[in-house]
């Protein structure tokens, strides 16, 4: 080819400043050891000691002097002249086993760390991985820590949390009320102030009925009590055993004892704080409700918004669906109360037994309470009526055992079919596991609970599955 043979003239031709041919490899790595040389013949200059082999700190040396191999060079832009790398920077490419260990040398602890100005003590390693064993377990550690810490809050903070469920569903039941009175034409907050003053004047009148005639009992006991002593003392029966046994005498010292007097005095301290509890939770769960039912739209819009933009207008009227029912829960126990109490007054005033209003208002507030609150009104009832006489008392018990069926039977599984649509199995269930797990609260919310879960169910549960 005519573009080899000048090639090959010039490399053979003797008087162009070499006396030889200088292979290509060996000439690149003259060139780059040529600041180490002077001279036409690139000789060491004189008196000049090159560094011991072993020494870090050289930062050019030629390699084919230590290791007898070629120069290794590091990359550089094209049309730069290469740079030499260093010295321990070519023992461990050529050889790492040959490299000292960073544990006794300082300078091979800054190369490999890569000590530069940005990171003075090294480049950081990459991160631990999400499947390293101690990232998962310290992750774990925390995630069971947090779990116990957020169990010990809720538990200390349980009868808080109690009180705002109940202000909610109060509220959440009276909102029908408050709605049926926009209706009429009143703005949001006196149809409010009007229902609110409705449950005040209910819950005034419930204890100003009972007040007078608990006040009137523990009277006439105390006036009782030595009438009692005088016909326990003429008893035969009692007066055989109180000569054998000395009861009166022993009853007597144990009254007198200076520590029944104290104890007696701790139960009635403990009676007197678990009421002033009780005034100070009733007033608490009375404010927040007038709270909630006030604000009632604006949390329920703050609660829509954090379903996703996709699915909010489906859960917004699955949302308005649940707190209907609930409102309706509400109502429909409240007339099946109303009723019951308005007929157990009509029957206290024919059997002409006393306090007809304050056993009424007893009968309408604990039938508030699934399964069991009729039987305990019915239960006061007919000890009152026991009381007064006994054929007042077996006509007391016939009564409530058969309004108890008609109510059990015909009402109840009608108005809470209408209000709530839940099977009368479910009912009865729910209202069983929620008194277990939180009394009468769990009770009064178990039901509209249940109905909000057989709502959801029936409406995102079941067709999900008809699509898979």
């Amino acid at each position: 080819m005519p573009d080899d043979k000048p090639s090959q003239d010039r490399s053979a031709s003797p008087g162009e400043g070499a006396s030889e041919a200088v292979p290509e490899e060996e000439a690149s790595t003259a060139d780059a050891a040529e600041p180490r040389r002077t001279g036409a013949g690139g000789s060491v200059p004189p008196g000049h000691v090159p560094p011991p082999p072993d020494s870090p700190g050289d930062t050019a040396v030629d390699t084919r002097e230590n290791t007898g191999e070629d120069q290794a060079e590091s990359p550089s832009a094209e049309g730069e002249r290469p740079l030499p790398i260093t010295r321990a920077e070519a023992r461990r490419t050529v050889d790492p086993d040959a490299a000292p260990d960073p544990a006794h040398d300082i300078e091979q602890r800054k190369i490999e760390a890569g000590v530069e100005e940005r990171f003075p003590f090294g480049r950081p390693g990459l991160p631990l991985g999400k499947a390293h064993p101690f990232v998962f377990g310290f992750t774990a550690a925390l995630g069971v820590i947090t779990a116990w810490m957020l169990v010990r809050a809720v538990t200390s903070v349980r009868s808080v949390i109690v009180m705002i469920v109940v202000a909610m569903f109060l509220a959440v039941g009276l909102n029908p009320a408050v709605e049926r009175l926009k209706r009429v034409g009143l703005s949001r907050g006196w149809a409010v102030g009007v229902v609110f003053l409705g449950v005040l004047l209910f819950f005034a009148g419930f204890v100003a009925s009972l007040i007078p005639p608990l006040t009137e009992q523990i009277t006439d006991l105390a006036k009782s009590v030595p009438h009692y002593i005088e016909q326990l003392q003429t008893n035969r029966r009692i007066a055989e055993w109180d000569r054998r046994y000395r009861l009166l005498e022993q009853a007597q010292a144990k009254i007198s004892d200076a520590k029944f007097q104290e104890s007696l005095a701790k139960h009635a301290l403990d009676v007197g704080k678990q009421a002033l509890s009780g005034t100070f939770q009733l007033l608490t769960v009375l404010i927040l409700t007038l709270y909630f039912l006030s604000s009632l739209p604006q949390i329920k819009t703050f609660f829509y918004q954090l379903a996703p933009r996709s699915r909010r207008a489906r859960v917004a009227l699955l949302g308005d669906e649940i707190l209907e029912r609930i409102g309706g829960y509400v109502a429909g126990q409240s007339t099946i109360a109303f009723i019951a109490g308005v007929t157990s007054y009509i029957f206290l005033r024919i059997l002409d037994v006393p306090y007809a209003l304050a056993l009424a208002l007893i009968v309408a507030v604990t039938d508030l309470i699934p399964l069991v609150g009729a039987t305990i009104g019915a239960v006061v009832v007919c000890t009152v009526a026991f009381l007064t006489g006994t054929t007042e008392g077996i006509i007391a018990v016939i009564f409530y055992v058969a309004y108890q069926q008609i109510e059990n039977y015909l009402l109840y599984p009608r108005v809470m079919k209408r209000t709530v649509d839940v099977a009368p199995a479910v009912t009865i269930v729910a209202a069983l596991i929620g008194g277990t797990l939180l009394g009468v609260v769990g009770a009064l919310l178990a039901i509209p609970t249940a109905a909000a879960i057989a709502l959801l169910i029936r409406e995102v549960v079941l067709p999900r599955q008809e699509t898979l």
